[in-house]
């Protein structure tokens, strides 16, 4: 009903007003019951290879979570590179229309920016604040397929997170169980007394990009609702 009023109100008379509809909808949907359990990501830092590995699916994969964040109208966080993963989903978050912020040292350009650059790039002094820069404009953390730095970037937000640096989702893309072996690793050190199990759920996994930021929105949303639980209860004692 709310649909067709709309619809015969705006006349579909240009793109903007269809965007405008679907913009109206779309804050409907998420003021209705139930809506407060899922929060949307604003921007969203994607750690990745600077090589696109040597199967298609690495490849398909970065394309599919570019394509999936420009319809969720999410923006891209991600370490300024042109070449390999990194060229691949930064383009295709460009070429959707949405923001694009890479985060660079000089030091790394002949192995990772190569060509025409992509949205804003913005020069840092070192890795460290390259790190820092890119998490203090994210709102989340997905890391897909990638060498020592994407594992480095992903280990270090984690450990940020436990430390209570940070509350930002950390999410592992894992086509076709490429970080199962990582992921085996941290189930190893919970049995083994290294991570407590509330810390290993800090992490969440899944096999394509849709089911990974559902699950990411979800996990978002129930902290949000935890927080705000506790804080009623402060007040009222």
């Amino acid at each position: 009903m709310l649909q067709s009023s709309l619809t015969q109100a705006a006349g579909w008379s240009s793109r903007q007003q269809q965007i405008e509809i679907g913009e109206a909808m779309e804050a409907c949907q998420e003021n209705a019951p139930g809506a407060e359990s899922v929060r949307r990501f604003q921007r969203i830092c994607v750690f990745c290879g600077s090589r696109s590995g040597n199967r298609t699916c690495f490849s398909e994969a970065a394309l599919d979570l570019g394509k999936k964040m420009v319809e969720r109208k999410i923006d891209l966080v991600y370490g300024g590179g042109s070449v390999g993963l990194m060229g691949l989903i930064s383009k295709t978050v460009s070429d959707g229309g949405r923001n694009v912020l890479g985060v660079i040292p000089p030091a790394i350009f002949p192995n990772e920016l190569l060509g025409e650059t992509i949205g804003e790039v913005r020069t840092v002094e070192d890795m460290h604040e390259r790190k820092s820069e890119m998490a203090k404009h994210a709102d989340a953390f997905i890391a897909l397929p990638g060498g020592y730095g994407t594992m480095e970037e992903l280990l270090e937000v984690i450990a940020w997170f436990q430390l209570g640096f940070h509350d930002k989702p950390v999410g592992i893309l894992n086509v076709d169980g490429y970080y199962d072996s990582l992921l085996s690793l941290f189930e190893n050190a919970v049995a083994h007394g290294f991570i407590e199990e509330s810390a290993r759920r800090i992490v969440v996994s899944a096999e394509s990009a849709e089911e990974l930021i559902r699950k990411m929105e979800a996990d978002m949303g129930e902290r949000v609702r935890v927080k705000d639980a506790s804080k009623k209860r402060k007040r009222n004692n």
